[in-house]
């Protein structure tokens, strides 16, 4: 049966008015406290949301269509740029509506040949690079909340941020100054700009200026957004976002100066209430409003300032409190300053009078359930409205991330006192609890006391030897734990806890003492808990598996991995201490994408059992993948040290190998290491 698609549009539209009929409806519902309405008007809301789901059914096209031409496309792409291109459709049957597949179709085609012609290489350059002569390119479609995300991904080269840079000079759309302080992500916006192409001759595949600038319009004309990640030498991926349909969407109601907008769910983020009583306060930065949200800094834009409106309650409320709407367009994250925030409702989308058309911050207007008409905000016309703040927001932005590199290096710290002299402290990361045991409860075992805690018998360790337990009171105690094991270390009293950068200035000799540190003001004892944890069970460091942690030293750097967050804390200060300084990852993947970074260490400390990638699979990959690390000495770190594990471990890759237990020869290791690696340069 073949149906008219005029007629279909048509029933789209009727279902929309029936749509904003339920909604003026249950609007009038909601003011009644009780009606007789109240049954028919819930069934017909069902049916109505039935029924709109069916029709959009009806516009539903696989994205397969929009994709049908594209394979033909690349093998004649392949034969005119001589490179051997594999296109690779994943999703194809995902459905999206009729109108937005018509208008994805030409950017998707324009991205696939981008893709062909500036990210992938010539079979001669590929092999060069230790790729495969094939480039590939995938095309990946899923639904995800409401919305399609189709990915353009290939395995080329990346986007070239030297050329953009040139380019970008060379148009005049940046100085070398302000492209200095700009972060690479950054930079790849440029390509979006108008008249903006790195292709150094012009053909009839590129060249011409027209792209990249088309494909963003015509994606957020549907509401959509486009972000870029690349990765130089590895390849780039484009991650479009779009709504399902155009005609209705999920919306959130704001209110600011006394007028009512809406702001399309697929750009909100967050809600944040910024208050003076409440954590969220708005700072001034050089006159722009921020707001310090999880230790970052977000640019903020005022609604009223930027649609230039009278406020109607005489701006007394607004000191009060300001509700922030985080929204996000593409990868620039802002927030947009409201007086009120009402619910979200499935609106229905009418398009913009032509007068007001010219106007980038509305997308379209709508009726609400009491019969009010609305105007529709645009995220991405605010974003661009607000283009001098995005430049203010590369400055806050660099602020942050020094502000987050220099939070790094501190350390969250457990200030207590125990025995006499000096407070004492102990990372805080390391401390699974803090009790209070009641010393009734305390017995006495193979001649240690220890208490029933969480159904298993927890020893009790003292820091000072020759303290005696008493017999009634409450005693304060650290419990360290790490999979099934705890113990409980007595202290007299909690002091604090503190942020610091460990820094031990004087090391101790007396064994249970890493050194001396300045904490908090006052001259401070660092305790070396393992110490105490071989006191309770003699073979801790034999229980579980690490990953090996890496760490960089100020002089000389050694690169830690281990899985155990409680292995990778605990040799972090006692490696600190020795003089090393300490960088933590969890995986062998982490430590090969720091690798990949440029990263250099002097030395691996690597874990042996690790899920995933283990020791052995790390050691290999970085012997033989002929990467930058490969002359890196690496020391193995294992709860089993046998003859053939030592063999296993050599094969592998391994300089050392040492038993997990063995703290003192871990750090022997790394010595001879390093003076051998010293010797042999």
């Amino acid at each position: 049966m073949r149906v008219n698609v005029d007629l279909l549009e048509n029933l789209m539209t009727m279902v929309s008015e029936l749509v904003l009929t339920r909604n003026q409806l249950l609007q009038i519902l909601r003011s009644q406290k009780e009606s007789e309405f109240a049954a028919p008007l819930q069934r017909l809301n069902h049916v109505t949301s039935e029924l709109q789901e069916g029709v959009m059914k009806t516009r539903m096209q696989p994205i397969g269509n929009a994709w049908a031409k594209l394979p033909r496309l690349v093998r004649d792409l392949s034969h005119e740029l001589g490179k051997k291109i594999d296109l690779q459709m994943l999703g194809a049957d995902t459905e999206l509506d009729r109108q937005v597949l018509e208008l994805i179709k030409d950017p998707l085609t324009h991205m696939v040949r981008n893709s062909a012609d500036h990210g992938l290489e010539v079979p001669a350059d590929r092999l060069r690079a230790g790729k495969s002569e094939t480039g590939r390119i995938t095309l990946n479609a899923y639904h995800e909340g409401g919305h399609i995300i189709i990915e353009i991904q290939d395995d080329g080269k990346g986007l070239a941020i030297d050329r953009i840079k040139q380019k970008a000079i060379q148009n005049g759309m940046a100085s070398e100054g302000e492209l200095a302080a700009m972060s690479d992500q950054q930079i790849i916006q440029f390509i979006m700009k108008p008249g903006f192409s790195t292709a150094a001759k012009v053909t009839n595949v590129s060249g011409r200026g027209v792209g990249m600038d088309v494909v963003k319009t015509n994606i957020e004309k549907i509401g959509g957004t486009i972000e870029i990640k690349s990765q130089q030498g590895k390849g780039s991926t484009f991650v479009i976002k779009i709504p399902l349909t155009l005609a209705i969407v999920s919306a959130l109601i704001v209110e600011c100066a006394g007028e009512r907008f809406a702001i399309p769910q697929i750009s909100v983020v967050e809600l944040v209430r910024a208050a003076a009583d409440s954590e969220h306060t708005i700072e001034r930065l050089k006159g722009t409003p921020v707001l310090r949200l999880r230790n970052r800094l977000l640019p903020l834009v005022s609604l009223q300032e930027l649609l230039r409106l009278d406020d109607q309650e005489g701006g007394e409320k607004k000191t009060d409190e300001t509700f922030i709407v985080v929204t996000q367009v593409g990868t620039y994250t802002f927030g947009i300053m409201v007086d009120r925030v009402f619910d979200t409702e499935e609106i229905v989308v009418k398009p913009v009078a032509p007068i007001l058309r010219h106007i980038e911050m509305f997308s379209g207007n709508t009726i609400l359930g009491d019969g009010s008409v609305i105007m529709i905000l645009d995220p991405n016309g605010i974003a661009s409205a607000t283009g001098e703040m995005a430049m203010g927001e590369t400055a806050s932005k660099e602020t942050t991330s020094v502000q987050a590199t220099r939070q790094e290096d501190k350390m969250a710290l457990l200030l207590f006192r125990a025995g006499a002299g000096a407070p004492k402290a102990v990372p805080l990361s390391l401390v699974a609890r803090l009790e209070d045991v009641d010393l009734a409860s305390v017995e006495s075992s193979n001649g240690m006391p220890v208490v029933q805690y969480r159904g298993k018998l927890m020893p009790l360790v003292p820091i000072d030897p020759g303290f005696m337990i008493g017999q009634e009171g409450r005693q304060p105690v650290l419990v360290f734990a790490d999979g099934d094991r705890s113990m409980g270390l007595i202290v007299d009293e909690i002091v604090d806890i503190v942020e610091e950068r460990l820094v031990v200035q004087l090391t101790a000799d007396r064994p249970g003492l890493m050194g001396s540190a300045i904490i908090a003001g006052k001259a401070t004892d660092v305790i070396d808990a393992g110490f105490f944890l071989t006191q309770a069970y003699k073979d801790w460091f034999g229980s579980s598996s690490t990953d090996a942690y890496e760490e960089e030293r100020a002089l000389q750097r050694v690169l830690l991995v281990d899985d155990s967050p409680f292995f990778r804390n605990l040799l972090t200060p006692l490696l600190s201490v020795a003089g090393y300084d300490v960088t933590a990852v969890e995986n062998a993947n982490e430590a090969l994408a720091l690798c990949e970074a440029g990263e250099d260490f002097d030395v691996i400390v690597s874990d042996i059992e690790m899920p995933g990638m283990s020791g052995f699979d790390f050691a290999e990959a970085v012997r033989q993948g002929g990467t930058r690390w490969s002359g890196t000495p690496m020391v193995a770190l294992s709860s089993h040290a046998s003859p053939r594990d030592l063999d296993r471990g050599r094969q592998a890759g391994f300089t050392d190998y040492v038993a997990k237990f063995d703290r003192d020869a871990l750090l022997y290791a790394l010595q001879q290491t390093l003076s051998e690696q010293k010797g042999a340069a």
